[in-house]
Order: C-alpha cells, then sequence, then structure tokens
C-alpha cells in the first residue's frame, strides 16, 4: 500500500511515544464466518495492524518489544490444501520484508513468547477487543478471564495509536481523496439513475456496484432511504415515488481500506418541493458555514454549536421553532430536529479509530461528552490540528414517534410551534455530508466536487 519505509516509521514512532515497558501486541482479525466456517463475509483487516504492517490478509500477530526495540511478525505459511483453493500467496518472510520487519517466526512461536512474557511479569498492552473471537484469543494467551481482558486494555497504548493515527500524512491524503472520489462516482450515478417508482434497491446495489467496479468496497453498509428521519436506515425495499426525498449515505473504501463517507439527499421527481426547497437551503447552509468556520485551534464542539444555531434560526424563521435561538441550543431544544452530532474523524475506518474509544478519540481529559440530548451524540468535540479529517454532517428530520413524545411530556413549548410540525409529519429528513482536511492555514474538502 505505501512504501516499506512508511511501515518502519510509524512503528519507530510509536515505540517512541507509546509505552516504554513490555510488549505491544497486535493481532490481525480472523474470518467471520456467515453461516459456516468456509462462508464468510468479505475480508476487513484490523485497522490498527494495518495502519503498522500494511498486511491485509488474516493469520498474523505483530508485536513489538520496548525493551530492546524489536519487532516481530509471527505467521505460519499456508498448506498445500489452502493453496488449492485459495492460490499461493506470499510466505510470511515475504510479508515481514514487504513491511519492513525485522524478525519473523511461526504463529505458535508468538503465542510462546507472549506467554512467556506473562510468566515473568512483563506487561502486556492490547487495545480494545471489539470481536469475541479476539477477545477469547487474549484470555487464552494471557490466561485470564474476558472480563479481565476486557478490563487490562492498555490506556497508554491506546492513547499513543489514537496521536498518531488522528493526524494523516499526505501520502493518507492521497488515498482518502481517491476513496472520495469513487463515492462521487457513486453518487453521481445514483442522481442520475433515480427516478420514481424504483426500489430504493436500485440504488443501493448501483452504488455498491461501483464501489467494487473501482477496486474497493463500501466504506460501510449503504443508507438509501426514502425514510431520511431514520439515522441508520439500512432497509431498501420501499418504493420511491414521486414528492419524495431520498437520502443516500454511501462511502466507498479504496482499496488500501481508507474510507470516504457523503451524504446527499435527492428529490426522486427530480425536483424539491417548496417545503423541501426551504428545509434543503437550510441544512446547505449550516454545512457550507460549518466548514467555512474549520481551522486548526477551534474546537470542533464549538462548529457544532454554530450548527445548530444556524439550523435554530432558520426553523425560527420557517415558524417551526420560536424565541431566541441562542437560547433554544442551549436549552437543546433544537434537537428535535438535529438530534446527532455534526460529524467525526475518518481515516481507515469510517469512525476513525472508535473500535479503541470514542471518547479517546474525540474528547480529551479536560473536555468530556455532554448527557444533553443530541450533543451526547457528538463524535468529535475536541481542538483541532493539522492533518485531521473529520466529516461534516448537519441534518434535519421530522421523527414522528420523537415529536409524539416530547409533545407528551411538554418539552420545550418556549421554543418549538408543535402545531406547525403537523404538516411535516411525513416529510422524512435531509442530511448533507462532505470530508475536510485540516491544513496549517485552515481546511481543505477532500476530491472533486459532489452534486449538491
Amino acid at each position: 500500500m505505501f512504501p516499506t519505509t512508511t511501515y518502519q516509521a510509524r512503528r519507530a514512532t510509536l515505540l517512541a511515544n507509546g509505552p516504554q515497558d513490555g510488549l505491544l501486541v497486535f493481532p490481525t482479525n480472523g474470518e467471520s464466518p456467515i453461516n459456516c466456517a468456509d462462508n464468510v463475509y468479505p475480508y476487513r483487516q484490523d485497522s490498527t495492524f494495518l495502519y503498522y504492517t500494511g498486511i491485509q490478509h488474516p493469520g498474523f500477530l505483530l508485536v513489538m518489544d520496548t525493551a530492546t526495540g524489536q519487532t516481530t511478525l509471527y505467521g505460519d505459511d499456508l498448506s498445500l490444501d489452502y493453496i488449492i483453493w485459495m492460490g499461493t500467496q506470499p510466505s510470511v518472510a515475504q510479508r515481514a520484508a514487504q513491511a519492513g520487519i525485522e524478525r519473523h517466526a511461526s504463529w505458535q512461536a508468538g503465542v510462546k513468547t507472549i506467554q512467556q512474557a506473562v510468566a515473568s511479569g512483563t506487561p502486556i498492552h492490547y487495545l480494545p477487543p471489539y470481536r469475541a473471537a479476539r477477545t477469547e484469543q487474549l484470555a487464552s494467551w494471557l490466561g485470564q478471564s474476558p472480563a479481565q481482558i476486557r478490563a487490562g486494555v492498555s490506556l497508554s497504548l491506546s492513547k499513543a495509536v489514537i496521536a498518531q493515527r488522528s493526524v494523516k500524512t499526505a501520502e493518507e491524503l492521497v488515498e482518502m481523496e481517491k476513496a472520495v472520489n469513487i463515492t462521487r462516482k457513486m453518487h453521481h450515478a445514483a442522481r442520475e439513475h433515480l427516478a420514481p417508482e424504483q426500489l430504493e434497491a436500485a440504488i443501493a446495489g448501483l452504488v455498491e456496484g461501483i464501489a467494487i467496479s473501482d477496486g474497493g468496497r463500501l466504506a460501510y453498509p449503504c443508507i438509501a432511504t426514502i425514510n431520511g428521519h431514520i439515522l441508520h436506515n439500512h432497509y431498501h425495499g420501499n418504493r420511491m415515488e414521486a414528492g419524495q426525498l431520498l437520502l443516500l449515505d454511501a462511502g466507498a473504501a479504496a482499496r488500501s481500506d481508507y474510507a470516504g463517507d457523503i451524504t446527499r439527499t435527492f428529490p426522486v421527481s427530480g425536483t424539491f418541493t417548496a417545503q423541501q426547497r426551504a428545509i434543503y437551503d437550510l441544512v446547505l447552509r449550516a454545512e457550507a458555514e460549518s466548514i467555512a468556520a474549520l481551522r486548526p485551534g477551534i474546537r470542533y464542539l464549538d462548529i457544532h454549536l454554530q450548527a445548530a444555531h444556524t439550523i435554530a434560526t432558520g426553523l425560527t424563521e420557517l415558524g417551526l421553532m420560536r424565541g431566541d435561538p441562542a437560547a433554544a441550543v442551549a436549552a437543546g431544544a433544537h434537537a428535535l430536529f438535529f438530534p446527532h452530532g455534526l460529524g467525526h474523524m475518518i481515516g481507515l475506518d469510517v469512525h476513525d479509530m472508535e473500535d479503541i474509544g470514542e471518547d479517546l478519540v474525540g474528547y480529551t481529559d479536560e473536555l468530556h461528552r455532554s448527557e444533553q440530548f443530541g450533543l451526547r451524540s457528538l463524535r468529535l468535540a475536541k481542538t483541532l490540528e493539522p492533518g485531521y479529517v473529520l466529516t461534516v454532517e448537519p441534518g434535519i428530520y421530522f421523527i414522528p414517534a420523537l415529536i409524539d413524545r416530547w409533545v407528551a411530556e411538554g418539552r420545550h413549548t418556549d421554543f418549538i410551534n408543535y402545531a406547525a410540525l403537523d404538516a411535516y409529519r411525513d416529510f422524512g429528513g435531509i442530511r448533507i455530508e462532505d470530508n475536510v482536511a485540516i491544513t496549517e492555514a485552515g481546511y481543505r474538502v477532500l476530491g472533486e466536487p459532489i452534486i449538491k
């Protein structure tokens, strides 16, 4: 994926800035069966293992010894039975050489190394296991229960990896722009083929096919829905009708597995109604103002609150909210319409490093997640730095179940004109999203412009 020197430099940085005692242990992901051992989901490597090695295959274990500075790749060469079914693959020695790893040995030797370290009292540092198989694996190696494994995650390793992976290099940005430009093809094709009487599945299948045909895949399950008020709706069985909106949240992963994450909302018939246009323009304004405000040194929390204020102001002008927009945002009244965060970090993961810990990625020891509805869903709040890459995705939604709950509870009646919402119960939702890199001087929207 990258030159050998890239992976060597990444590992050297981790050894310099990470834990200074014990072993740093990074296993690969294994194959994940769909319904039997030989019928598996498309393989996806653990992102941190991929970051430090570039190896996109299962069956390996990376161990970095902080005492000696030595890195070893453990794994076994494939048997002839495997080769018959899956073809010849590079040897462990070849994989190690490609990643610039100076030592390699068998899988069992790696397990023995870890077990001997445990017996001698040497600390074992590992990241949070997000698959049950990883938890069981670590429990077996360390002689602990699954509960002990989950409690024994290395905070110092987690913070060091997050700090390193958060800042994207120029070569990473090239890969991320590849992902965004494939995603651009997906959204432009969707807009071109969108027409009444189709199933949502026609659009979902179209965009996934484009991702695959460009040598990658989807970075996450596609959201293609006329029910845009359901934020993560993966059902594609509705037939689209004139007058409805299609919310398409779909991003490609490049061959390198760097992700794109783009959302657009299109009128099924090709033309917005006046009601839809007013809401769409408000979301578009919130996104444009948010992007324009991005720069190093500003908290993303403050960009989120700015977007919330723009939305509350616009909804007040439309008669759906009332009172002082600033007071409405402070009270959280706007979250009836904007119940999620403005965005998140993106990189090798669409929600970058969420497996290591969302609060560790998006917050700090001094800045803690809010408990307020809506604001508590903000994944990224901390101060922005050059090299960060993030999504900007404001939205406005009319969620009947949430409206009914707030009406019944009498919530925020000073700020919300509930009577006016009757005309919007079947509206759905609108979201617009782009991927943006923070630069020394400000920001850069990744990729070629995508239709809005």
